[in-house]
């Protein structure tokens, strides 16, 4: 009787048939596919969070906190292109960053900057010449210079309930002071005369102190300090009634209004076209402006507008106003 073999048969690569050899082709090539895909997936994976983690803005305007950065994840929040650039102008030695989208060229940045060229100015490089973040465009204007000037920024206000003093009896628990406002401008003259002049920069050099009055409640008030309630805020000048008496009308309160003087005072000193070096702009210091058109296309020069689009970015980022301005404390950005 024949003993069983139990050695597993094995074929050489000399006994495979013509059918097997399609077979292993057809196998080996599935596997470099999936491969090959999987690498490409993961390339699109790290590329993605790598566009996600990209800073696109900077703090705009608090004088301690310039070089705060403020993360992508809030420029998605306000409408923001995530294809978004940055380019430095320099015009007489000044620098102004231009932020926006699909630039091609050194044209391309000064339109979306909305720099104008006068007769006469130097550009480098030309205006053909295509961009990428780390060009720096020169622009020299003869018979300009740049002026700095500083202009006073009003404080307000503020009044805060108290159970540490008796009931009506009031005392200033902090004095106000104005803030300074430093604007840039490109000025031409001819002689004594001055022919042009164009702001370049305006952004907060010192922010407002408001005045702090507490208002006693008496023992018996649910208030147990002034540390317990953000305050309410005077309102001053037509903007700032308009903002009061929108977010009163729209279910707001008093403390939401404070907190948007707040931080509006320290963004911008309440100035509609300020704009920071960073190429941060207007009330909110939106960066860039351009992100504020999701309120409205007149966000260049409208308040209210400007106001809604910083309204809905703060209760999208931070659940409310308050919240924002919570967080402004702490970090001197939002």
């Amino acid at each position: 009787m024949a003993k069983a073999n139990h050695r597993k048969q094995t074929k050489t690569l000399r006994s495979l048939s013509k059918r097997q050899w399609i077979k292993i082709a057809a196998s080996a090539t599935a596997v470099v596919a999936l491969v090959g895909g999987s690498v490409f997936a993961v390339h699109a994976h790290n590329a993605q969070q790598s566009s996600l983690n990209r800073i696109t803005s900077y703090s705009a305007t608090d004088a301690n906190a310039l070089g705060v950065s403020r993360g992508a994840d809030r420029e998605d929040l306000r409408g923001g292109k995530a294809g978004d650039t940055y380019v430095t102008v320099k015009i007489n030695g000044k620098n102004r960053a231009v932020v926006g989208s699909h630039f091609t060229d050194v044209k391309s940045v000064l339109d979306q900057g909305d720099i104008t060229l006068e007769t006469g100015d130097v550009v480098k490089p030309d205006l053909k010449t295509k961009v990428k973040e780390s060009t720096v465009i020169t622009i020299e204007r003869a018979d300009a210079n740049l002026e700095t000037s500083d202009s006073p920024i009003g404080f307000n206000v503020v009044t805060k309930e108290t159970s540490d003093l008796p009931k009506g009896q009031q005392k200033v628990q902090t004095e106000g002071q104005e803030g300074v406002m430093e604007t840039t401008s490109l000025v031409t003259k001819a002689g004594k005369k001055t022919v042009s002049s164009n702001v370049f920069t305006s952004f907060v050099k010192q922010a407002p102190v408001d005045k702090v009055i507490l208002i006693g409640t008496g023992s018996n008030s649910s208030v147990s300090s002034a540390a317990a309630n953000i305050g309410s805020t005077v309102p001053v000048g037509d903007m700032q009634q308009w903002a009061h008496d929108y977010l009163l009308s729209t279910g707001g309160s008093e403390a939401d209004f404070t907190a948007t003087v707040y931080i509006i005072s320290h963004e911008s000193g309440w100035r509609i076209n300020a704009q920071n070096p960073s190429g941060a702009y207007g009330l909110p210091q939106a960066l860039p402006g351009s992100k504020m058109s999701s309120a409205g296309a007149d966000w260049a020069t409208n308040y209210q507008t400007q106001l809604k689009w910083f309204w809905g970015y703060c209760n999208g980022r931070y659940g409310s106003v308050q919240g924002a301005y919570n967080h402004w404390l702490s970090a001197h950005s939002y």
